[in-house]
């Protein structure tokens, strides 16, 4: 028997929420962030998670960094104005086209756009779970007020190395090697 909240890679998703440049380099611990979120990306990737990105108003605040877009052979994030991005269409169908279960949010800002993101997932029937370790906000006191209402609301809060485990499941798997210089 599987608990629910772990997470398997056969039936989630991982959404990178507006890692642009003009906002992050004024999150607390924007590094850290940045670090999470690429370590997730790259972790997705090899384990065949599907990967969604989303740009707030990229004419306003750029584009996605270049260490989350260069991990792409094809970028393409999902434009939006809206905080949450279930306020973009063409990301609400694409999340139904993957069909999966569950969204694994990372990204900025944590009690702003990943927050309303997760609540509209929990309320559209996903399962959430919000990467602490790789979200961030301007301030640390938003950002602990965000995740504590995401949990508040059902979301589970995790980190990078417990969502990659479980999705690795076991140390014979054939990407364990791959991927244990990225924990390093």
């Amino acid at each position: 028997m599987v608990h629910p909240f772990k997470l398997n890679r056969q039936d989630s998703a991982l959404i990178v929420v507006d890692m642009q440049d003009k906002l992050l380099r004024a999150i607390a611990n924007w590094e850290t962030v940045l670090d999470g979120c690429i370590k997730m990306v790259k972790f997705a990737q090899t384990l065949g998670v599907p990967v969604v990105v989303t740009e707030q108003y990229p004419r306003g605040l750029g584009p996605t960094n270049t260490g989350i877009s260069s991990l792409f052979t094809e970028f393409k994030p999902y434009e939006k104005t809206a905080f949450s991005c279930f306020g973009c269409a063409d990301f609400r169908e694409q999340l139904s086209r993957l069909g999966v279960k569950t969204v694994v949010l990372v990204g900025i800002e944590a009690h702003i756009c990943v927050t309303q993101t997760a609540l509209d997932a929990l309320a559209a029937g996903y399962q959430v779970q919000v990467i602490a370790d790789a979200v961030g906000s301007r301030s640390i006191d938003n950002k602990q007020l965000g995740l504590a209402k995401m949990r508040q609301a059902g979301a589970v809060i995790t980190g990078v190395e417990i969502a990659l485990y479980e999705w690795l499941e076991d140390a014979n798997s054939p990407e364990f090697k791959a991927i244990l210089p990225l924990i390093k």
